[in-house]
């Protein structure tokens, strides 16, 4: 995870609990000089667009205060939905035989992009089987992961 999202988890993790929530993950995403801060939030009972509201106002005032980011960006609140973004070892160990597909920064078995079932986390290693074959990936490679939604 980059640094400046492992500081936005940081800062953000304590007012989202606060608020009853379970902050699932972040993703900034740099789009010249305007980004985007995604901010997915989780509830047993589900996320309703009142929730994700509330959740807003109070992580812009949180970003307000501390200034994290220097340039321009629009922040997004949401639930992960059913395709949901995995972003650590207890999120996809939670997974354990669903489909998954990882997009890797550094190629494994020749891709850099990988579909197949979650079959073992141990520690920060991801098992992943992709057409037959068990592939391990270290979380550190995942530049980005999400269930594949079974309709």
């Amino acid at each position: 995870m980059a640094t400046l999202e492992s500081r936005l988890v940081e800062m953000l993790a304590v007012p989202v609990e606060a608020l009853g929530f379970q902050l699932w993950g972040i993703e900034y995403v740099q789009a010249g000089k305007h980004s985007i801060v995604r901010v997915f939030i989780d509830h047993e009972n589900g996320i309703n667009i009142e929730d994700c509201a509330e959740v807003s106002r109070q992580v812009s005032a949180v970003l307000d205060v501390e200034d994290p980011i220097s340039t321009e960006f629009t922040l997004e609140v949401s639930s992960p939905g059913v395709d949901r973004p995995l972003f650590n070892a207890q999120q996809y160990a939670a997974y354990i035989g669903e489909d998954a597909k990882v997009q890797l920064t550094m190629p494994v078995a020749g891709s850099r992009n990988l579909k197949g079932a979650i079959t073992k986390v141990e520690g920060q290693m991801l098992t992943i089987k992709v057409d037959g074959k068990d592939l391990v990936v270290a979380l550190d490679n995942i530049r980005k992961g999400n269930i594949i939604a079974k309709f």
